[in-house]
């Protein structure tokens, strides 16, 4: 007799073996830096080194360009839709600043001057406050309600990628020696520090059932691990090249990651085994599961040449099933 999670995971292949379609949409002149959906699925967002946000619509079938965003003077690094208005989104940039847009007035709505090149950014579980991480491993907390900076941590270590847990009580940083120093919030006081890899430590995503987060690393692991008890569950080990993104999808049942191999891994989260895999021609450093279907939104790196030939700059691409989004 077949158990209930290998059936499962027999579904899961089933289904992708007959939704396997790679569809692709024109969103800017140069790389896609990073893709988001926002909270309620309707809209999908792109940020690229052509210093723009691009804004599509899921409409059933169909992705529709709804805006492209212009403001920034460098490079858009890092894309963070608010965690429950589905039109507010945060970027990240080059041009030392952190800008909110209104997808549905279509303009900026807040432009935050900060003190270094920002390269990551997260939106806290109750959107009252952004976080911004720059080159130089600043932290910048900047309260939305006044759309000031209230408060500033300069760490000394190098720092890859933040998030808060899905309570918003405790602070996440990935950084260059393999750690993860998790921090009490809003006090920024050190609670653990996790070593996780032999290597760096680069990406974080938390599933959003809030059972667990993954971790990415230059060991080309990628890590599960237990939210309360801070315990690796199981390493996921397909991918030979470090892993720079990772997306859980919306019922925390499927792990993607990516790297500069020519593939996207996607793992089953309770066993961790593959599911499936999606061929690519060149490294996607971005994915972003669908907030409530298996659609995955990735981009793959456009200064690669081969990729280039086959016109794929500024391209976000979409792999899985359309579905309704209600």
């Amino acid at each position: 007799m077949i158990s209930p999670v290998r059936a499962e995971l027999a579904e899961l292949r089933n289904h992708f073996k007959k939704n396997k379609k790679i569809r692709d949409y024109q969103a800017h002149t140069s790389k896609v830096h990073s893709v988001g959906w926002s909270c309620d699925g309707r809209r999908l967002a792109s940020g690229s080194f052509d210093k723009s946000v691009t804004v599509f619509t899921l409409d059933r079938d169909r992705l529709s360009k709804e805006h492209n965003f212009t403001g920034h003077d460098g490079s858009v690094d890092q894309i963070c839709w608010h965690s429950s208005n589905s039109n507010l989104l945060s970027t990240a940039s080059g041009d030392k600043t952190v800008r909110i847009w209104d997808s549905r007035s279509k303009k900026c709505v807040t432009k935050i001057n900060t003190k270094g090149e920002n390269i990551n950014i997260t939106w806290s579980p109750d959107g009252s406050t952004i976080a911004v991480g720059n080159k130089e491993d600043l932290v910048t907390f900047i309260d939305t309600r006044t759309d000031k900076i209230k408060e500033e941590k300069q760490f000394r270590f190098e720092v890859n990628e933040i998030s808060w847990n899905k309570q918003g009580d405790l602070f996440f940083l990935t950084n260059g020696q393999g750690c993860i120093n998790i921090l009490s919030y809003p006090s920024l006081e050190l609670r653990h520090v996790l070593q996780c890899h032999p290597g760096t430590c680069i990406c974080i995503e938390f599933d959003p059932t809030g059972k667990y987060f993954a971790t990415g690393s230059a060991d080309a692991l990628v890590s599960l691990w237990d939210v309360s008890d801070l315990v690796c569950m199981r390493t996921f080990q397909r991918l030979d090249w470090p892993v720079r993104t990772l997306s859980f999808s919306h019922d925390g049942k499927l792990l993607a990651s990516a790297s500069e191999d020519l593939i996207i891994d996607i793992g089953d989260v309770e066993s961790g085994e593959k599911v499936t895999e999606i061929a690519v021609e060149a490294a996607t450093f971005t994915v972003a599961w669908h907030p409530k279907q298996y659609l995955l939104a990735f981009a793959c790196d456009d200064k690669q040449e081969r990729y280039e030939r086959k016109g794929g700059a500024g391209t976000v691409r979409l792999f899985g099933c359309f579905g309704s989004n209600e």
